[in-house]
């Protein structure tokens, strides 16, 4: 045989391989450069109902991370927006709940300038009738002073959000 077709033989199939994926490709909602130990927590209920949150398995990623459950088609939100949400926490180290608009019954309306970084970088381009699920490290949530008794000290958040509306 012929030395380039021998060569051809091996290093073709090489190359068509090296755009193939086994995981049905990447989710560009979330940041691929973080702790490979962690999994994010998955999110289940119906559109315009409480989400249930699974607890989070391995250590806490140490970037933002985003994934959209249910995309919504309504307006966008931007940087400088004002939003109605309902949102769910979590805190990661404890996998529990911490508060839930859901719980009761009302939901919260902030601009989006006046909230904690994790937001303010991973809400901007959801849309109205969307889902988003939030991995926020604590450098981007409320860091080394944490937040009351129920958010300690470097804690990651897992918030799951519903945006209502846009204004």
């Amino acid at each position: 045989m012929h030395k380039f077709t021998r060569f051809a033989l091996i290093v073709t199939p090489m190359i068509l391989l090296t755009g193939c994926t086994t995981d049905g490709g990447v989710n560009p909602m979330i940041d691929q450069n973080s702790n490979s130990s962690s999994s994010l927590p998955d999110v289940s209920g119906d559109k315009g109902a409480k989400p249930t949150i699974s607890a989070p398995v391995g250590s806490p990623p140490s970037t933002l991370q985003k994934s959209d459950i249910f995309v919504g088609n309504g307006k966008e939100a931007l940087e400088n927006s004002i939003l109605e949400v309902h949102y769910t926490l979590m805190a990661w180290s404890s996998g529990v709940l911490v508060e839930s608009s859901w719980d009761s019954g009302q939901t919260a309306t902030f601009p989006l300038s006046g909230v904690i970084a994790g937001w303010q970088q991973g809400i901007p381009g959801m849309k109205e009738g969307g889902r988003r699920l939030l991995v926020i490290p604590p450098d981007l949530g409320y860091g080394a002073q944490g937040a009351g008794a129920s958010i300690g000290p470097n804690e990651t958040l897992i918030f799951v959000v519903d945006l209502v509306t846009v204004s």
